[in-house]
Parts: C-alpha cells; sequence; structure tokens
C-alpha cells in the first residue's frame, strides 16, 4: 500500500511562464491537503505532474518504497475537472466500462452507484446527465476500484448541498482506511485537512 508522497523542491512552467518552484510537501496515509491559490498559480498543474501527465521542470515527486510507474498505474485515482466520461454510453456502461479498466468489477460498481445516489440514472446515456450527477458518476470510480491516492480537481464544485455531505463522508472513510487525499479547491472540503498555498506556505 501507498504510504507516502514526497513532493521536493518541484518547480512547473506553462510556455514561458513559471507558474511556481521551490515547492515541497509530504502527504501521508490518512492526511488530506487542499491546494489553494488564484486561478491560472499551478494547481491543476500539480495535480498532473503527481499523476505524471505533466513533467516538472525542476524538483522530485517520490512515492516511498514503490516505484513511480507503479505508483500511478495501480494505487491512484484521478478526477479531473474535465469528468473525461463518453456521452454516448449510458451511465452504467461507462461506471463499468472504468471500474474494470482500473480493476474493479461489476459488483464494485453497483455498489458505488449506491453511494453516490446514482442507481436510478443509471439506463441514461451520459448526455442527458447533469452537471452534477456527472461529477457524481466520474467519482463514483473512486469507490468501485479503491486506490490510495485521489487527485481531485474542484471535486466539489457542481454538487449541491446534499451530495457534497455525501461526498465528503466517503473521503473521510477513504481517509480513515489510510487513503490520502490531494485536491484543488476554491472552497473548503468538508473534512479536515492542511492547506498548501500555491506560491506561499503550507498551514495546519
Amino acid at each position: 500500500m501507498l504510504r507516502t508522497v514526497l513532493i521536493q523542491d518541484l518547480a512547473i512552467s506553462r510556455g514561458e511562464r513559471r507558474l511556481f518552484s521551490d515547492l515541497s510537501m509530504a502527504l501521508r496515509a490518512g492526511e488530506a491537503v487542499a491546494l489553494t491559490g488564484r486561478n491560472g498559480a499551478g494547481k491543476t498543474s500539480l495535480l498532473r505532474a503527481v499523476a505524471g501527465l505533466l513533467r516538472p521542470e525542476a524538483g522530485q515527486i517520490v512515492f516511498q518504497d514503490m516505484e513511480a510507474d507503479t505508483a500511478r498505474a495501480e494505487h491512484l485515482h484521478m478526477v479531473g475537472h474535465h469528468d473525461g466520461l463518453k456521452s454516448t454510453r449510458t451511465a452504467w456502461e461507462e461506471l463499468r466500462f472504468q471500474t474494470l479498466w482500473s480493476g474493479g468489477s461489476p459488483a464494485t460498481a453497483r455498489q458505488a452507484a449506491e453511494r453516490l445516489d446514482l442507481v436510478r440514472l443509471l439506463d441514461l446515456e451520459v448526455r442527458r446527465l447533469s452537471a452534477g450527477q456527472r461529477r457524481r458518476l466520474a467519482l463514483a470510480r473512486l469507490v468501485a476500484s479503491p486506490r490510495t491516492l485521489w487527485l481531485l480537481d474542484e471535486p466539489m464544485a457542481p454538487l449541491d448541498a446534499i451530495h457534497r455531505q455525501g461526498f465528503g463522508e466517503l473521503m473521510a472513510e477513504h481517509l480513515v482506511g489510510g487513503g490520502m487525499i490531494l485536491a484543488a479547491v476554491h472552497d473548503p472540503l468538508p473534512i479536515p485537512t492542511r492547506v498548501a498555498q500555491i506560491g506561499g506556505e503550507i498551514g495546519g
């Protein structure tokens, strides 16, 4: 199981512009870190770098006691700002496909649908779902094929109050089980977190 992620002296640029530099932090089992900062500060870029989708300009990301390729392939989920869902599939087809691809089963996909209040929507095409429903469908993958590290980009943005509370409960359960959460946010998460201000200091 992945226990610690170390970000050491990281620098990321977009084109000719340096987003941030000399960023260091540690994320350990049972912890959540909320990434804050102005639009364009590099929060999403940091998540993408941890996921291996973006190469940092300097520094390193270390998955302690584990090869980076193994950690990224087997121990993390990323839910980005765009949900990454195929609009012509039904919600069930999309959830089942993505669950099986990431190591889950049809049974765990059904369980996730129940936890995210999706059961009545499973026969609908993804394109017919609201923004909040699509986000819940994307988040269901976190439950359907559990992995230690959740990388979340504004996970609460399209959710209503009831479903924000429900996903907050899922995040809390994930941390109690030894999971880790690194989330780019504008609004506070409904769980205890440390805050990393991109371009600033890390606080309690």
